[in-house]
């Protein structure tokens, strides 16, 4: 298996320390997500190259992922209010059998339950959670405690990411660790025998780099990729091609950008190196029934994502409706019924 120990880490420019870069977050200009200056990964001619191991083969059980063996998967984020578990079990109920798993996000504004305990609260409801892991926030040893602790709650993969970086005034006070970046992540969590999944933005700059960095993540330990928003299908799928020409053999799912109010597309279009359709979005926005027609273009978006050579599932991304997480779940839980009645 790859070996975190195995790789060179020495320190960059790069103000998250990493190694497998470039992060997410690099603005359009090619400037630092966290620091006024050039990526430090942008003029590279390729991608940082794995030099470790490459991993064994994935978990022998996945409910994820025997149905992207279908290629047919819907995964949905879970967004939740924080330290509530009451919340949690409602959601569950309400999303239960309209997608195959859920995906527990990190945020960066919204601290809430470690991963382990929000991972067996969704097993005690009923769910099947993919329960994201960030670099942000924990050093080396407690990553190393999560992981640990996700196989034995039972969770059935978990998304490995550097972390986006802590916006001004947001806990000011509070440091950024980044140990690991998700690469390195990813290769922990496979040699502990979890499903591991990896975020790629086939829009973010520079994009030239991110065919041929998700293949070094997925010699890492990888076994599912899962993309950020990208413009339009045409893009999803020019971005696989070229993975797969480069050695991509894992299956990847696409973003679904769902949305029902303004606050909640505005929400997505902020975020550096997602990329909605914005036409689309006007055209939602602007609809008699803002909810029906981002019921409806997040169905339409899911079936052209699904016909992508290469595209095996997709995630139902957002908050779904502004006015309560609880809403927002229904939303994704129509989206997901819908989705598997036309698949």
């Amino acid at each position: 298996m790859g070996s975190v120990t195995g790789v060179t880490t020495a320190a960059t420019a790069c103000p998250k320390g990493m190694t497998f870069g470039p992060c997410g977050g690099v603005r359009e200009d090619l400037r630092c997500e966290l620091a006024d200056h050039r990526c430090t990964f942008a003029d590279l001619a390729g991608p940082v190259p794995w030099t470790a191991r490459e991993a064994a083969p994935g978990p022998s059980s996945s409910v994820l992922l025997a149905a992207l063996d279908r290629g047919d998967a819907v995964l949905s984020d879970l967004t939740l209010p924080s330290y509530d578990p009451a919340a949690v079990a409602e959601s569950v109920a309400v999303m239960r059998g309209a997608c195959d798993a859920l995906l527990l996000g990190e945020h960066q504004n919204r601290p809430d339950f470690p991963p382990t305990v929000l991972a067996a609260l969704v097993r005690e409801a009923g769910g099947v959670p993919w329960v994201t892991l960030a670099c942000r926030d924990r050093n080396r040893v407690v990553l190393e405690q999560e992981v640990a602790g996700l196989g034995l709650v039972g969770a059935d993969g978990v998304l490995c990411v550097t972390g986006d970086g802590r916006a001004p005034g947001v806990r000011p006070g509070v440091t950024q660790v980044f140990d690991l970046d998700g690469t390195r992540l990813a290769a922990l969590a496979a040699g502990r025998g979890l499903a591991v999944g990896v975020p790629e933005s086939p829009e973010a700059a520079p994009r030239q780099l991110r065919p041929g960095r998700l293949v070094e993540k997925q010699r890492a330990g990888a076994q599912v990729a899962v993309l950020n928003h990208a413009g339009s299908p045409e893009t999803v799928a020019r971005f696989v091609a070229r993975a797969r020409e480069l050695g991509l053999t894992i299956p990847v799912v696409a973003g679904v950008a769902v949305y029902t109010d303004a606050a909640g597309a505005r929400v997505l279009q902020g975020f550096p190196g997602l990329h909605l359709d914005d036409a689309r979005v006007e055209q939602v926005l602007a609809a008699g029934d803002v909810r029906e027609a981002g019921i409806e273009a997040a169905v339409e978006e899911a079936r052209s994502l699904l016909a992508v050579p290469g595209v095996s599932g997709v995630n139902l991304s957002g908050r779904g409706s502004s006015s309560s997480e609880l809403d927002g779940a229904e939303v994704k839980a129509e989206i997901g019924r819908r989705i598997q009645e036309g698949a």
